[in-house]
């Protein structure tokens, strides 16, 4: 028997409308304006690990902030986001993931620039 653990190397949330329409919590979402410098905070389905550094080799421990519709399908990267904090809990008998996350940059997705080059920020 093991320990279900997923790594992330981003953090994938949904559409706001998601929130707006009942069906996920608002910390489930994207939020409708990002703000470089505005700390937000998260939260996963499952026991979920995040990327935690202050490292200049890998950007800062920076990582993409994309839109999921379900099914590992993500959008280019929105913004680029420290998580500063992850804490895995039980409710109702499922393991969960929260935490916050700081905005560093949000980027134009109308662009066509490469932001992130595997898991390091260029």
């Amino acid at each position: 028997m093991g320990i279900k653990v997923e790594f992330n190397p981003d953090l994938a949330l949904r559409n706001i409308a998601e929130h707006k329409a009942g069906r996920r919590k608002i910390e489930e979402c994207v939020p409708g304006e990002l703000e470089a410098g505005k700390v937000y905070e998260f939260l996963k389905s499952g026991q979920r690990l995040y990327y935690l550094s202050d490292s200049e080799f890998w950007g800062n421990g920076q990582i993409p902030l994309c839109e999921t519709g379900g099914d590992e399908k993500l959008s280019r990267p929105l913004a680029s986001i420290k998580i500063l904090e992850a804490t895995h809990f039980l409710e109702g008998g499922e393991v969960w993931t929260r935490g916050k996350y700081e905005v560093i940059e949000v980027f134009d997705v109308s662009d066509e620039k490469i932001h992130f080059e595997a898991c390091k920020r260029i």
